[in-house]
């Protein structure tokens, strides 16, 4: 058995868990023994976004001693999306070049 950690925040509260599993467990199989969404009913299991220690890793990862598993929310707006639109507004303000998007 070893020990490994999930956690998932929203943006007021976090829930941790702390959870000894076989080894060789993969990273999902961790997250649906621990429990952790009869405490957060936000979590979608059928789209699981994972990751160990802050890099993105798939579901079937094997994770290792001491692992802290992270569930990632989905995204609310595309970044690149909500980017341009920043930008846009910045040209109109004034506050950037509207030929080269620099600063004004």
């Amino acid at each position: 058995m070893i020990k490994v950690e999930v956690v998932f925040a929203l943006p007021d509260t976090a829930t941790s868990l702390s959870v000894d599993v076989a080894e060789g467990s993969t990273a999902e199989q961790v997250v649906l023994q621990s429990g952790i969404a009869d405490k957060c009913p936000t979590i979608d299991l059928s789209n699981l976004s994972l990751g160990i220690w802050n890099r993105t890793v798939k579901n079937h990862q094997v994770v290792k001693e001491g692992d802290r598993i992270e569930i990632y929310r989905p995204l609310i707006a595309d970044p690149k999306a909500a980017r341009r639109q920043r930008a846009e507004k910045a040209k109109e303000e004034g506050r950037a070049n509207k030929i080269t998007g620099g600063r004004a």
